[in-house]
């Protein structure tokens, strides 16, 4: 699918582009891979880590979404679209809240104009478990990006060859600023005691490797509109401290400003769209753009899906699939 192809992803530099980067170039052979972000101490180390006499496919652009006429031009003959970029940190959005508007918002509806612009084929859309029923800033700004992204359909019709997709998942192991990285920083330093915000606290959990796997995934699936939403565990983050620090103590500090006890993926009002496939959710359009069948119930891969009931919603604190310590522990080491 990638073969031969040019390839832009958006804030390329972070944890979920470095894998991603590394995926295509170990799987596929594209004609271009750009990444495309504003930090260029983070390009050089990727540069370093992907040079380009080896991989003479990559090109480092040095952009930010807000700039939407170095986004047309970075998107010149390009094919797909991954859409990473994003202030990320719910409490750095509460505190500087037009700032993330800027870039979760604004910076959407730029990429959304410059793959136009260019005729981009399929663009995916990164969001969060954050942007159901948000509560925060940072939800908040991502329901409204993906609002974006799904509209975006509906500007084009069924005359443009571009198509606009979300894929929404949970905490990423390992990833930048999350909870594995400040226990780990507490371990590092020798504390003999956990933070946790509340013992009774859950979260979704997905690997990056998943992440990548599941987005590569959609680019098949996608016909335009879709929310796609994976099948993952959730964990207990008392569980997460048991499995990274087992003799250190917890201390709880309570919630944040803006976080949620509980997150979710799929909310109830959102039930009467959402078609359950074997390993995903599919949260349909609510405005059919196109002519052909929009109902999604099998889709371009011949995958299956059946309407959820009225009033299902998947939470963190209600999914079937609860990772325990052993298995929270041998997901750490990979």
């Amino acid at each position: 699918m990638l073969n031969n192809k040019n390839i832009l992803i958006t804030g390329g530099t972070g944890s979920f582009g470095n894998l991603f980067v590394e995926t295509i170039l170990k799987r596929f052979k594209p004609k271009k891979l750009i990444i495309y972000s504003r930090d260029e101490f983070k390009q050089s180390v990727m540069a370093q880590k992907f040079p380009k006499d080896k991989y003479s496919c990559i090109r480092y652009f040095i952009g930010d979404v807000r700039d939407l006429t170095r986004l047309k031009l970075a998107m010149e003959g390009v094919d797909y679209v991954v859409h990473a970029a994003a202030l990320k940190h719910v409490t750095v959005a509460e505190y500087n809240p037009m700032e993330c508007v800027k870039t979760n918002i604004g910076g959407a509806e730029n990429v959304v104009n410059a793959a136009l612009s260019a005729n981009v084929s399929r663009i995916i859309a990164l969001s969060t478990d954050k942007a159901s029923d948000p509560i925060n800033l940072y939800g908040a700004t991502k329901l409204t990006s993906d609002k974006i992204f799904v509209s975006a359909n509906n500007i084009v019709g069924d005359t443009h060859p571009t198509r606009f997709s979300v894929v929404r998942y949970g905490n990423v192991a390992g990833s930048r600023g999350s909870v594995v990285s400040i226990f780990e920083k507490h371990i590092e330093q020798g504390s003999k005691e956990l933070p946790i915000t509340d013992d009774k606290m859950t979260r979704f959990w997905i690997t990056l490797s998943q992440g990548v796997e599941f987005v590569l995934k959609c680019f098949e699936r996608m016909q335009g509109g879709e929310i796609f939403v994976p099948k993952i565990p959730s964990i207990r983050v008392t569980d997460l401290a048991k499995a990274m620090g087992p003799k250190m103590n917890h201390k709880i500090i309570g919630i944040r400003p803006g976080e949620k006890l509980h997150e979710k993926m799929c909310s109830i009002h959102e039930a009467y769209l959402t078609l359950d496939f074997k390993d995903h959710y599919v949260i349909k359009p609510s405005i059919n753009f196109f002519d052909y069948d929009i109902k999604y119930s099998k889709n371009v891969i011949n995958e299956t899906g059946t309407p959820v009931p009225k009033d299902f919603e998947y939470r963190s604190d209600n999914n079937t699939h609860f990772l325990n310590v052993q298995e929270i522990k041998a997901l750490n080491k990979n």
